[in-house]
């Protein structure tokens, strides 16, 4: 697929810290309860590390308690791309930035959160920055 910021690897490593490249780039995962936005209550706009598109909206976060951020809807639905991951033996639907097409995380359903779309996007803090609404 081509997305809107298309970059080679070289230029992804350069821009991007280790731990960033690995999670952005190469799906990789930041321990739980480790991320710099997992318990944030700051009000504003979460952008995509890599690439700056605006993601998710503070109002949209809510405390699922699972180590990581977690929001109920994307900012736009189309700033988010969803596609079918099959790896580490189980079926997920990742959730990348449709903009560069970073990966960002993964969304779950029928969880039972008291959320208005019974979703979960379990998104990487590293994969995020947060834009905190001027106040």
């Amino acid at each position: 697929m081509a997305y809107e910021v298309e970059k080679t690897d070289e230029q992804w490593r350069a821009e991007l810290s280790p731990a960033e490249y690995e999670v952005l780039r190469r799906a990789g995962t930041e321990p739980a309860f480790r991320g710099e936005y997992t318990d944030t209550k700051a009000a504003g706009v979460y952008a995509c590390r890599a690439c700056g598109a605006e993601l998710f909206r503070s109002t949209e976060k809510f405390e699922s308690h699972c180590g990581w951020p977690s929001f109920f809807d994307p900012k736009d639905s189309s700033a988010v791309e969803l596609i079918e991951d099959r790896s580490h033996g189980m079926v997920r639907t990742e959730v990348r930035c449709a903009r560069c097409g970073s990966h960002l995380g993964h969304v779950f359903e029928g969880e039972g959160y008291p959320t208005p779309t019974d979703q979960r996007y379990c998104i990487n803090s590293i994969s995020l920055r947060l834009r905190p609404d001027e106040g």
